[in-house]
């Protein structure tokens, strides 16, 4: 009787979108956005481009995902009584990250970004901002400023992009912000935007942060 030893079966690792997002990031960090192609990224994980779809409704899908797995990669410091420390080492963190993804930048300016992972990072910052005593409107503009810092463009961390909503509308958004995100509730409903959280005006936002930039200087000149 003769006894046949199976022959050993690599089994591939099953497809996930995490998994396609981790590749993509892969393949973008060594090539560039501009590499990046459902054809090649099909290619590095060892399937027809098509599978892909079954994970990323398309390329726009493909890259929003990318944009949230990035802004995941940023670690919220522990906060404490400092707020310009705990502020400094937020913004820190986040620009290793760019670094790490020099591409995402350009993604950035392209997509804008607004998912689950931005409104985390900015309810941390606001967080942080009210709790060492800002007051809101003063928040408000250092958001957009310490936005464009970290980001390294002159671009808000929201897309604001169709018509701003009516005031039942942004009622009921702040309403369901609320409970997981009580600081941008608070900013959407506050009187620096008539009880809306519409569109900035990117001139105001523009002066508040060269002002302050400027005044910087000044105290150090003074110095």
């Amino acid at each position: 009787m003769v006894i046949r030893e199976d022959t050993p079966v690599q089994r591939r690792t099953p497809l996930t979108r995490e998994r396609v997002l981790v590749v993509a990031i892969e393949l973008a960090d060594r090539g560039g956005v501009e590499a990046l192609s459902m054809r090649k990224l099909g290619q590095e994980l060892g399937v027809d481009a098509m599978a892909l779809y079954r994970h990323v409704r398309n390329k726009d899908d493909l890259l929003d995902g990318l944009l949230e797995a990035i802004l995941c990669q940023i670690e919220h410091p522990t906060p404490g009584d400092d707020w310009k420390a705990t502020v400094r080492a937020q913004a820190m963190g986040a620009r290793a990250v760019m670094l790490r993804h020099p591409w995402a930048r350009q993604v950035i300016e392209d997509r804008g970004t607004g998912g689950p992972a931005s409104m985390v990072h900015i309810e941390f910052v606001l967080g942080a901002l009210r709790d060492g005593g800002f007051s809101l409107e003063l928040a408000h503009h250092s958001l957009h400023l310490l936005g464009s810092r970290i980001f390294g463009f002159a671009q808000d961390l929201f897309e604001e992009t169709g018509p701003d909503p009516t005031a039942e509308e942004a009622a009921i958004a702040a309403r369901s912000l609320s409970g997981q995100f009580p600081h941008i509730a608070e900013l959407a409903g506050s009187v620096s935007h008539e009880g809306v959280l519409g569109r900035c005006d990117d001139d105001v936002e523009f002066a508040f942060g060269l002002d302050l930039i400027l005044d910087g200087l000044e105290r150090l000149r003074a110095g």
